[in-house]
């Protein structure tokens, strides 16, 4: 599915949804070079709670999760897209159309026009069940993730997020590094900088309410943090984006 006409699919690629139709725990989407959503198979459709593709294409991340987590999946296209390299077996928490949450493995891989151009990702998410993994040391961590992608534009204490693991703050810190290799406070601050980067792109909001509503204390914090992630500042990513018509990095 690597190599494909402008509009991203073709005969091939219903083929190749047919067959997936036929590993029920096996998720399968194609999304087009703005993370929308132009195919998926059965089991995808069924976890987002949808009847038919129709009620899918077009629409995004932002459409099936909430915002803080959805911001994570769309800047994972990005580099994605931008690497030209697929992700192998990334794990994610994925939240079905009830809420109802679970791990899964997810690989993306670009998919390429005949002119090599990149325009677009297929993605396969399998659960870690399926995936021979124990999935249990993530499970523990559920509550974890949960709280910062719904509580990011609060004060979230390192402590506080270690006794919803019911495990030490230290212990909290091992599993992070080992799991996810990152600490807890810079997840936390990932998830308040895509966010942060969602809203300066569809958002008139001031760059001072945009930092107070993701979690920063104040503009300069924000923008200090920001520079250091995206390298320029909210207001230069905010006109470079628009002057590019929503091309510019995530």
């Amino acid at each position: 599915m690597e190599n494909l006409d402008a509009n991203g699919i073709g005969a091939l690629a219903e083929q190749v949804l047919q067959l997936f139709d036929a590993l029920p725990d096996v998720h399968l989407f194609v999304k087009d070079r703005q993370s929308r959503f132009t195919r998926a198979n059965t089991a995808w459709l069924r976890m987002h709670g949808c009847r038919s593709e129709v009620e899918a294409i077009g629409k995004s991340d932002f459409d099936f999760h909430p915002p803080a987590l959805a911001s994570q999946y769309v800047a994972e296209d990005a580099r994605v897209m931008e690497s030209r390299e697929p992700l192998i077996d990334q794990a994610w928490l994925v939240g079905d159309h009830r809420g109802t949450p679970q791990w899964f493995l997810c690989t993306k891989r670009p998919l390429f026009d005949r002119a090599g151009s990149v325009a677009g990702i297929a993605g396969v998410l399998r659960p870690f069940d399926q995936a021979g993994n124990a999935p249990a040391e993530y499970r523990r961590l559920t509550p974890v993730i949960e709280h910062v992608t719904q509580h990011y534009g609060h004060r979230i204490a390192v402590g506080d997020l270690a006794r919803l693991a019911d495990l030490s703050a230290s212990q909290l810190q091992r599993e992070f590094r080992r799991l996810f290799g990152i600490s807890v406070s810079d997840y936390v601050a990932r998830i308040r900088l895509v966010t942060a980067c969602r809203r300066l792109r569809e958002s008139d909001a001031a760059i001072g309410q945009v930092a107070r509503e993701c979690g920063f204390h104040d503009q300069a914090h924000f923008t200090k943090a920001f520079k250091n992630y995206a390298g320029q500042t909210p207001r230069q990513y905010r006109d470079q984006w628009r002057g590019n018509n929503g091309t510019c990095k995530t």
